[in-house]
């Protein structure tokens, strides 16, 4: 690849956002329960926590529970609540040895006391870590990170603090769930499925989307490797042509 190439490229993603998507159908292949496909998924995660460590990623975002989960049956709900709880407890101390800091985003008042609890203590525990971010969409959706973000800068309207005329697209992206870190550059969906489905709306809108057919609890190692590598070979011209960004790589 010649110099001016690899330029324009962008080898490692700042920040990257996974749905992780086909624990149930990975299950159900295997005829096995739907929560057997969640428990199989833990290890995925920690394959693709390791690869973004050693690639120097800044940000990792896993969508673990949106809004709309609610709806599955009750049994696998609790199933789910229940493996959350138990790994925030056994993954917290193995994240510390690594250095990497948890943050939960979403709507947590849904969630038991005893779990929104060992949210805050595994962030608390974590909080001084500086190898990278591990964030943890639970109960989120774009919709209701939007809305809170309006909501908060209403507020700030109502209370004489903010004119609606100050409020920029800039502004309300402070005010979003992610809104001190960067913004996803990779967005990786598995399980063949080629949507969003409600996940951090406004961060993506100019992220590159990488979809995979395998499901999560096969999404290991060498799978994130070739998303990272597919992304690195990819140029991102946020509305420019690709003769803009070439001259402004070479100038």
């Amino acid at each position: 690849m010649d110099k001016t190439k690899q330029a324009v490229l962008s080898p490692v993603p700042r920040h990257v956002a996974i749905i992780m998507d086909g624990n149930n159908r990975w299950a159900k292949k295997r005829l096995l329960p739907g929560i057997a496909g969640h428990k199989a998924g833990v290890d995925a995660v920690r394959a693709v926590i390791e690869v973004c460590a050693e690639a120097k990623v800044e940000v990792l975002t896993l969508f673990a529970f949106s809004s709309e989960n609610w709806q599955r049956p009750a049994e696998e709900v609790g199933a789910l609540m229940e493996l959350f709880f138990t790994a925030l407890r056994r993954e917290t101390r193995r994240l510390n040895e690594n250095s990497i800091s948890l943050r939960i985003i979403g709507d947590r008042s849904r969630f038991h006391p005893e779990l929104q609890a060992a949210m805050r203590e595994a962030e608390t525990r974590t909080a001084g870590n500086d190898r990278f971010v591990l964030q943890i969409a639970a109960n989120y959706g774009g919709q209701w990170d939007i809305a809170q973000a309006a909501q908060r800068l209403a507020r700030e309207v109502q209370g004489g603090h903010l004119r609606p005329e100050d409020i920029t697209p800039e502004l309300l992206q402070t005010c979003l769930a992610t809104g001190d870190l960067p913004l996803p550059d990779l967005c990786i969906r598995t399980g063949g499925e080629h949507r969003i489905s409600n996940f951090l709306l406004w961060q993506l809108a100019y992220s590159e989307l990488y979809f995979s057919d395998l499901f999560w609890p096969d999404f290991k190692h060498e799978a994130m490797r070739t998303a990272l590598a597919d992304f690195a070979s990819r140029q991102r011209r946020f509305g420019k042509t690709s003769e803009q960004i070439e001259a402004g790589a070479r100038a």
